[in-house]
């Protein structure tokens, strides 16, 4: 499989759909820092399965969806889309039926991601299996990080392992092998709990067993509980009759009572009233002695505030005229330093006055001597300029003439070696034979092209074959399922009634119920007819057993109309008489028939009446324990067959899948060796096709390259004769220019004398610069002094 397109929305930093086609070869990602780089690598790790928020640089999954900036809101869900190329199947089975597989990961804020295949909801551990089959995911150094290469150097044996297992492919393997082992240890759990089941059931089978020998104690016990309980009833209903009688009197007693205490309430009731229409007048005494006591209480408070409001003005004017007082002193000692300082300032000012009257003749006089060394400064820069410019005149072209000589001569030097190292080029392109070698590519890739369409041919028809062999295989997986889970079902029923029927742990004396064997329809009868007795058993040792007696020749004979229950019953010998004494008749004809019963005889119908020849008559009821332990055993011997045919039907289909998916087996390995061939074919053709294209481009390259260097050959002559010529007209100028040394003498006394013109000019400057200065001086001062006796006079 490879990568071939990721998609992102709402993804960190792109927020808008974004998409990059991953093209064969190298794919290649540059910008400046925080430009998103790493984001596109978080992504591809996100859409593998990254489960923890750290390696995606947040602190919450939630932390993947973008979160907003000045300009655009922030977004509520997100999205990478990753598209597989799986032409060559080498997917799991569950997704390896088309050629491209598109893989998407979405989650939407505090909700959770949710992971798609070609727009089916697959779970996280399917994504994971999937690219681990492909020597990647998440995890895997096949995407490599920053600070990865050094935990490899410093990792353990067993992360390198991990590592090489990635590299060859195998990881998946190991994941599957770990859910497999999961799996497998889950089971045992679940038959571990199984068996604790069926040992508690057993346990419970044994209790019910207890319990239902107990239920026959319970029947004898009932009817004196019912006796013994209605005459508690009679004992009670005269005990409840004297209570009655007691109850009545007291109630008569309590009657005249009420009345006595009626006539008391009367009273108390008329002397409420009275109190009630004295209490308005006594109310509203109290509510005028209440207002009153209110207004002097506001009128005191008033009378406190004013008092405490008068200390508080008196303190605060004390405050005033101290303050007052201390200002005025304070005027006073300021007006003394005023008087003092008005003073010394004028005294200041006058000085400063008559020193700025003899500075201005010094002044104009600087000023002339600056002019005046300025303007011999003037002409000697204006010698030492022109002395200058001549010597430099005459270096510049004596250099110019000698680096122009040096370039004309290599120029003649390099023409020369690169025209002969052309003409050997083109001696060695005039012995190369290109033609026959095209010709010979041509071939070749025809023959390749051939073979690619023979190979195509044969992927198609390995295809069809797969498709129609997988199509085989599905029609038949579901009949084994089926046949399967029935023949599972029939098992575990079959096992169950074996448990139920099978003997109590600990049962000396199997019961005779065991031994039998009836016909479909007669266990209803059977129970009725035998009831308990049917747990005895037939040894001889039991406390309660059956004894042989015999055939009973002359037992009497039933009713013509019934038919014995000995012919729909397998009995022991010791229960056959027994059985020969009890007829089945249909259920409206057996009162009738009950008068002709012998002594010992007993009817009964399929539904579970009863007539016995004592007179005692039964209607059907729920069928006994033993009558659903017989319909157990008939429905067990059914389950059997049933269970041994689900068998063989299954057994059956399993051999037909077997060999279908063998078939399909070997059809999906034609199918890959043809699609290998066909890779191989289309591989060869593409070789061929690139070998024909270079040798086209080498032959046309070869055409083009003769032409330019017979051309450049012709105008490298040109440049070694031009450069020749230009090496012989430079040498002649050379050989004209001057001497330098009368030159160089004369800028040498042009520099001594500027130096001592500037020297003069600058000590004339110097002196200007001091005089305007201290004159600056002088007048900032006078000012400030002006200042300065303007604000003491305010």
């Amino acid at each position: 499989m490879h990568l071939t397109r990721l998609k992102l929305t709402g993804f960190k930093t792109f927020v808008e759909p974004t998409e990059f086609a991953i093209e064969p070869g190298l794919t290649g990602i540059v910008g400046p820092n925080g430009c998103g780089k790493s984001n596109l690598v978080e992504a591809l790790r996100w859409v593998m399965g990254e489960s923890s928020f750290k390696n995606m640089r947040g602190s919450g999954m939630d932390d993947v969806i973008f979160g907003g900036s000045n300009e655009r809101p922030a977004r509520n869900m997100a999205e990478v889309s990753l598209t597989l190329d799986n032409s060559d199947r080498k997917a799991p089975a569950a997704f390896n039926d088309t050629d491209v597989l598109e893989v998407t990961r979405r989650i939407e804020r505090e909700e959770g991601s949710t992971y798609r295949i070609n727009g089916k909801e697959v779970r996280a551990r399917d994504v994971q299996l999937l690219f681990a089959d492909a020597a990647t995911g998440a995890r895997s150094p096949a995407l490599v990080r920053q600070g990865q290469i050094s935990e490899i150097i410093s990792a353990k044996p067993q992360s390198r392992r991990r590592i090489l297992e990635d590299a060859a492919g195998i990881a998946g393997l190991h994941s599957r092998r770990h859910e497999a082992e999961l799996r497998l240890r889950g089971a045992e759990e679940n038959l571990t709990r199984l068996e604790d089941v069926l040992g508690e059931i057993d346990g419970q089978i044994e209790a019910l067993q207890r319990q239902a020998r107990q239920a026959g104690r319970y029947r004898s016990l009932a009817a004196d509980i019912r006796r013994a309980e209605a005459t508690l009833a009679l004992i009670a209903l005269h005990d409840a009759r004297a209570q009655e009688a007691q109850a009545s009197h007291v109630l008569e007693e309590a009657v005249r009572g009420v009345a006595d205490q009626t006539g008391i309430q009367a009273e108390a009731a008329k002397r409420q009233a009275i109190a009630a229409h004295e209490m308005p007048a006594l109310r509203e005494g109290e509510a005028a002695a209440a207002a009153a006591l209110v207004r002097l209480k506001r009128g005191l408070d008033e009378l406190e505030a004013e008092n405490r409001r008068a200390r508080q003005r008196a303190e605060e004017l004390g405050r005033r005229l101290g303050e007052l007082e201390a200002d005025l002193a304070r005027q006073e000692s300021v007006g003394r330093d005023a008087a003092e300082s008005l003073a010394r300032l004028s005294a200041e000012d006058e000085a400063l006055a008559r020193e700025g009257d003899g500075a201005g003749s010094g002044a104009e006089a600087a000023e002339a001597a600056r002019r005046e060394a300025e303007g011999a400064l003037a002409v000697a820069e204006g010698e030492h300029a022109a002395a200058q410019a001549a010597l430099s005149d005459l270096a510049a072209r004596r250099s110019a003439l000698e680096q122009s000589l040096r370039e004309a001569r290599q120029r003649q030097d390099r023409a020369s070696g690169e025209r002969d190292k052309l003409r050997r080029e083109l001696e060695i392109l005039d012995s190369s034979n290109a033609k026959t070698l095209l010709d010979r590519l041509r071939e070749a890739l025809a023959t390749a092209e051939k073979a690619m369409k023979a190979a195509e041919a044969d992927v198609g028809k390995a295809r069809a074959a797969v498709v129609a062999a997988r199509e085989r295989e599905a029609e038949l997986r579901n009949p084994l399922a089926e046949a399967d889970r029935r023949a599972q079902r029939l098992d575990t029923e079959i096992g169950t009634l074996r448990k139920l029927l099978a003997p109590a742990a600990g049962d000396r004396w199997p019961a005779i119920l065991e031994a039998l064997s009836v016909a479909k329809g007669y266990e209803v009868a059977l129970g009725a007819a035998l009831g308990d007795d049917l747990d005895a058993s037939t040894e001889a040792a039991a406390p309660a057993h059956w004894d042989d007696t015999g055939e009973g020749s002359d037992d009497p004979a039933l009713p013509e109309a019934a038919e014995p229950l000995l012919d729909h019953v397998r009995a022991p010998v010791a229960l056959r008489r027994r059985l020969a004494q009890i007829g089945i008749v249909a259920r409206g004809k057996g009162e009738a028939l009950r008068r002709q019963l012998k002594q010992g005889q007993i009817l009964v119908s399929r539904e579970g009446d009863l007539w016995r020849w004592d007179g005692f008559t039964s209607a059907a009821e729920a069928p006994s324990p033993a009558a659903r332990r017989l319909s157990e055993k008939n429905r067990l011997a059914d389950l059997e067959r049933e269970a041994k045919a689900a068998r063989v039907a299954a057994e059956e289909a399993r051999r037909a899948l077997e060999a279908v998916t063998l078939a399909a087996r070997q059809a999906a390995q034609a199918e890959t060796t043809a699609i290998e061939e066909a890779r191989q074919a289309r591989r060869g053709v593409d070789e061929s096709r690139e070998q024909l294209a270079a040798a086209e481009r080498k032959a046309a390259e070869t055409l083009v390259k003769r032409s330019t260097l017979a051309e450049a050959i012709k105008r490298l002559g040109a440049a070694v004769s031009d450069a020749a010529a230009q090496a012989t007209t430079h040498e002649t100028g050379l050989a004209a220019l001057p001497a330098p040394a009368e030159l160089e003498n004369t800028l040498l006394k042009a520099r001594l004398h500027l130096g001592e013109c500037r020297a003069a000019a600058s000590d004339a400057r110097a002196r200007v610069q001091t005089l305007a200065r201290e004159a600056e001086l002088r007048a900032g001062r006078r000012a400030a002094i002006a200042a300065d006796i303007a604000a003491w006079r305010e």
